[in-house]
C-alpha cells in the first residue's frame, strides 16, 4: 500500500523491460551488457532520467517486466534512492510487443510522461540533459522527441523513424513511422519521447502499426547519436 507521505510524482517515466531482445543472441538480457566496469546499457539507458531527479524533480520510473526477466529487476535496486519505482508485470491482453508494454505501464503513470527504452543509449556531451528540454517543450507542444540524424536506410528501417525539418529556428518532425518498409524520405529517429499527461494515452501509437503517429508536429530535439544495443554481440 503506498504511503500517504509518498511524493506525487512530477513526471513519470515508462522502461519496457519485458522484452526477449531475441536479435541481440547473448545468454542475459540486452540491457545488463556491459560496457565499463560497474556500467551497464542500462545504466547508460537511464543517465537521463538520473538528471531529471538531478534537477529536484520527483521521477516514478515505471519498469514494465516479465518473469525472465528478474536479473533486470533485481539490478535496478541501486537506483531505489534515486527514484519512485513502481513494476508491473506486462499484461499478454494488451499484446506482448512493446505496445503492449505501454499500455501495461500507462495506468501506473501520473503527471507528464517519458518513453525510454532500456537497450537505446543516447549519446553526445548534451545528451543527458536533453530528455528535461524534451519534457519542457512538450508543455506547449504537447510531444516531443530526443532524436539524432540518419540517412542510413538499414539503420532507419529498424528504428523510429523521423522527417525532421527546421522551421522558425525549431526543428519539428513533420512525420513519423516505426520500423518503416520504405525508409526514404526519412532522415533521423528517436530515442526518447515526452508527452504531456493528457496525451500520453497516445503512447502505444508511437511504435504501433498503422495510422498516423502522435509523433507528427512534436518538436524534435537532436543529440549526437543514438546507439540501439538490440544488435547481436557476434
Amino acid at each position: 500500500m503506498q504511503s500517504s507521505s509518498t511524493p506525487v510524482p512530477d513526471v513519470s517515466v515508462i522502461l519496457p523491460c519485458a522484452g526477449y531482445g531475441t536479435r541481440f543472441g547473448a545468454p542475459y538480457p540486452k540491457e545488463l551488457h556491459c560496457l565499463a566496469p560497474g556500467v551497464t546499457v542500462l545504466d547508460r539507458s537511464l543517465e537521463a532520467v538520473v538528471e531529471l531527479a538531478k534537477s529536484g524533480l520527483t521521477v516514478r520510473l515505471v519498469v514494465v517486466f516479465a518473469t525472465h526477466k528478474l536479473d533486470t529487476v533485481s539490478y535496478l535496486a541501486r537506483y531505489a534512492d534515486t527514484f519512485q519505482m513502481v513494476f508491473v508485470y506486462q499484461d499478454e491482453s494488451f499484446g506482448p510487443g512493446l505496445d503492449g508494454a505501454i499500455r501495461s505501464a500507462l495506468p501506473m503513470t501520473q503527471g507528464p510522461v517519458a518513453l525510454v527504452l532500456p537497450d537505446i543509449v543516447v549519446a553526445g556531451p548534451d545528451a543527458p540533459g536533453r530528455l528535461l528540454d524534451a519534457l519542457r517543450h512538450a508543455e506547449t507542444a504537447g510531444w516531443s522527441v530526443v532524436a539524432a540524424e540518419e540517412r542510413d536506410h538499414d539503420t532507419l528501417r529498424q528504428m523510429g523513424a523521423l522527417a525532421v525539418s527546421e522551421a522558425g529556428g525549431v526543428l519539428t518532425v513533420g512525420a513519423a513511422t516505426d520500423k518503416p518498409a520504405d525508409p526514404s524520405g526519412f532522415n533521423a529517429f528517436w530515442g526518447m519521447v515526452a508527452v504531456t499527461e493528457s496525451e500520453a494515452h497516445r503512447l502505444p501509437e508511437v511504435v504501433g502499426t498503422g495510422g498516423v503517429s502522435p509523433l507528427a508536429g512534436a518538436v524534435a530535439l537532436m543529440v549526437e547519436g543514438i546507439v540501439n544495443y538490440n544488435t547481436p554481440t557476434g
